[in-house]
């Protein structure tokens, strides 16, 4: 039983999708999972498992940047034994090609967190990237329901209000699609043991313009993304764990 989220032995499903939102959490597990069971509350952090076109399925909270998200990653991946992570959050897309409600896969995560930088002790700029057959999954998975996904890097942030909003643009330019706060922190902790991670985004925020999702759309209607998501995560058989 991990300290933050308290399951019993078996209870998670070795394929677990991550809303930052535990309610977005109880969501997909009620909208989606056939005959969800909540095998933690601590802290509020709800966690499900269910199952999904006969798959078992577990779907976690983590909160919100990337040392919560870490922590449920490790202990998922440690003490659960999951082996396929599948991040499903919001995002602010950083280009007007991108719209409100398009969803986004990262295939990789420039950050402005100090977690690498401690972790590899100043000396590497590590680049955390996505599971390549877990992104060709969703790649895959997006085609089959006929959306329309932007695969590209993402910037994971430290900070929700940035400081330095001006860095946008530039990132921008070098063709990073939208700013999140959790996915270079998941892509790395499942590099370091050996699982497989990608992160799915739906844009709720587009920078340049300022358009915004309200927060019941933000918790509640991000359902292509879900989908996608699920429909990966059925792709995954044992062979793959």
């Amino acid at each position: 039983m991990s300290t933050h989220i308290g399951a019993e032995p078996g209870q998670i499903a070795p394929r677990v999708l991550l809303p930052g939102d535990p309610l977005r959490a109880r969501w997909i597990a009620e909208t989606y999972l056939d005959d969800p069971t909540c095998y933690s509350t601590v802290r509020n952090m709800l966690g499900f498992t269910g199952r999904y076109q006969g798959v078992e399925v577990s779907v976690q909270g983590t909160g919100m940047g990337m040392p919560s998200a870490a922590i449920y990653a490790h202990e998922l991946i440690t003490e659960y034994a999951v082996r396929t992570l599948i991040r499903v959050g919001s995002c602010g897309a950083l280009t007007e090609s991108l719209r409100l409600q398009d969803v986004i896969a990262a295939i990789g995560a420039s950050t402005d967190s100090a977690m690498n930088r401690i972790r590899f002790d100043g000396l590497v700029d590590y680049a955390p990237v996505a599971d390549f057959r877990l992104l060709r999954d969703v790649v895959d998975a997006a085609a089959g329901r006929g959306v329309e996904l932007r695969v590209g890097p993402v910037l994971a942030s430290d900070a929700f209000y940035h400081a330095r909003p001006d860095l946008y643009g530039a990132l921008a330019e070098h063709g990073v699609l939208a700013v999140e706060m959790e996915t270079a922190a998941l892509y790395t902790v499942a590099a370091q043991h050996g699982a497989r991670a990608v992160t799915i985004l739906t844009v709720s925020d587009v920078i340049p313009t300022g358009e915004r999702l309200d927060a019941e759309d933000r918790e509640r209607s991000f359902s292509r993304m879900a989908e996608i998501a699920l429909d990966t995560a059925a792709r995954t058989g044992p062979a793959d764990e």
